[in-house]
């Protein structure tokens, strides 16, 4: 199925895309944005007093609902025009960051943020077929890429702005950046954006968007219990857990039976789309979780400022930014096996580089691992995107970039479900003995975070468990940096035994050449 094409002049495109650009950037802003307000938002004082459990739902929710609606997106733009329903997006991001920045408690953050995932998953793919319908075959891959480039603007954007607002105003207020964008992008739309919609329509797919939806939360919900003091072996974690691989089994099983499947998981038939988009899942779990930790290490334990924190994240950003271009050309050179998967080795092993990280440790050597990983992560994004793609027919290659996206955002939710919950347990164990002379009102409210132990550390006038607090919260720091580390070598080991067989490098440097 294709969208119907629609006949512009040069300078009409131009302006369409730079339309769809200014939305894309809103989606990667507020992926890394709220990052850097985590800390005010746990902290008892200046904040909601969220726990770790709260937070990493906060963060999570976008995500799911993101993952979970691309396809039922892309079925309503086929059926209802795709600008309508780019537009209604933003009107709903709009809405929840309005929600979001005045949110009482942390239900109504998290539920706000879901909200605001479902916005975002309405703009991907309608933004995406827009530019299909909208340009030549022979300008098509040069738009996308034009596109694809906002994410590199929104992910540096993002924790500088948050870092500016968070010292400046108060947590909420990196949600309001998001309306300026909203209106113009909104206006942008209406006034610019053509409305093409598919000669034959997809059928909507409510039951697979219900299946995949509850699977995934359930699934995540058990791994984030497990963190809230309730350990590994309770019925509380397990249950969830099972249920959610039930459920997203049976998805499976519904949508391979489907004549037309939103999500075809006979994709994954082909090993290399399996082993790349494994690969890339396996990056994106770490990615979010270093991230959510990241922020706490630099605000909370070394106490700088939200805006500092921004700062230090850049060269990360400006290093994936700097590597999506040199792994693409390496890539056209060496294959991606040995390059996308070595470079997939290196992040596993700046993951690694995090135990060096200490209350003292150089600002400057934090700023060079972020540097490193970032050229690293580029070199595997970029090229592994288009490889797994490559692999695929040409009539499947758009069910294949959906599922890409999808997997992608289903690594991240369980990036935060599971190395949160390692960070938050295991800060909780770290910490019972500094807590053991306490009272136990105090014990109680000193237990759940690094943030609530020093909160209680200042009313009781006790430094010395402000430092316990720091201490553990590193050693907890540490842990969870090893298992992110040993799933991105995973990925990379994989991604180099799955794409360095002889018959991969014709379609390697088919979908990575110019003309390809």
């Amino acid at each position: 199925m294709t969208v119907r094409d629609l006949s512009i002049n040069l300078p009409q495109q131009r302006r369409v895309l730079s339309v769809l650009v200014f939305a894309a950037v809103l989606i990667w802003i507020d992926t890394t944005i709220l990052g850097i307000a985590l800390e005010r938002i746990a902290d008892p004082r200046t904040g909601l007093g969220a726990t770790p459990g709260e937070l990493q739902w906060a963060v999570g929710s976008y995500a799911l609902l993101f993952a979970t609606a691309l396809f039922a997106a892309g079925a309503l733009g086929d059926r209802y025009g795709h600008r309508t329903v780019l537009a209604a997006g933003l009107a709903i991001f709009g809405a929840a960051s309005v929600w979001a920045a005045w949110a009482g408690d942390a239900t109504g953050l998290i539920l706000a943020r879901g909200l605001m995932g479902l916005g975002g998953a309405m703009m991907m793919p309608t933004s995406m077929a827009i530019i299909g319908a909208t340009f030549p075959a022979e300008r098509r891959a040069g738009a996308i890429a034009v596109w694809s480039a906002s994410s590199g603007v929104g992910v540096a954007l993002g924790p500088l702005l948050g870092g500016v607002l968070v010292d400046h105003f108060w947590w909420g207020s990196v949600f309001l950046v998001n309306l300026p964008v909203v209106g113009i992008a909104l206006a942008g739309v209406l006034l610019v954006v053509p409305d093409p919609k598919l000669g034959s329509r997809r059928r909507p797919d409510p039951l697979g968007l219900l299946l995949s939806t509850a699977g995934l939360a359930l699934l995540a919900y058990g791994l984030i219990e497990a963190g809230q003091d309730t350990g590994w072996t309770r019925w509380q974690v397990w249950a969830p857990v099972l249920g959610g691989v039930a459920v997203l089994a049976l998805f499976t099983a519904v949508e391979w039976r489907s004549a037309e499947p939103s999500f075809d998981p006979r994709l994954f038939r082909n090993g290399r789309f399996s082993a790349g988009n494994l690969a890339l899942a396996a990056l994106f779990f770490g990615i979010t979780g270093q991230m959510f930790y990241g922020n706490f290490y630099l605000q909370g334990a070394r106490g700088m400022s939200a805006l500092e924190t921004g700062l230090a994240f850049l060269p990360g950003a400006i290093g994936v930014a700097a590597g999506s271009g040199l792994g693409a050309r390496l890539a056209k050179r060496y294959g991606v096996g040995l390059v996308s998967g070595g470079a997939l080795l290196v992040v596993g092993a700046s993951f690694l580089a995090n135990l060096t990280f200490d209350l003292d440790t150089p600002l400057l050597w934090f700023c060079v691992v972020g540097l490193v990983s970032g050229i690293a992560m580029g070199m595997v994004i970029a090229p592994t995107v288009a490889a797994v793609i490559a692999v695929l027919p040409l009539d499947r290659m758009g069910a294949g970039s959906a599922v890409n996206n999808t997997v992608r955002q289903v690594g991240s939710v369980l990036g935060i479900a599971l190395l949160g919950t390692i960070l938050a347990s295991t800060y909780r164990d770290r910490i019972a003995p500094a807590l053991a002379g306490l009272p136990p009102a105090a014990r109680a409210a000193a237990g759940p975070s690094a943030e609530h132990t020093r909160a209680v550390a200042e009313q009781l006038h006790r430094p010395d468990l402000a430092a316990a607090a720091d201490d553990a919260f590193v050693t907890a720091m540490h842990i969870t940096a090893v298992t992110g580390a040993l799933v991105a070598l995973a990925g990379g080991v994989l991604l180099l035994l799955a794409f360095t067989a002889r018959r991969s490098t014709v379609d390697e440097q088919r979908v990575l050449s110019p003309t390809g």
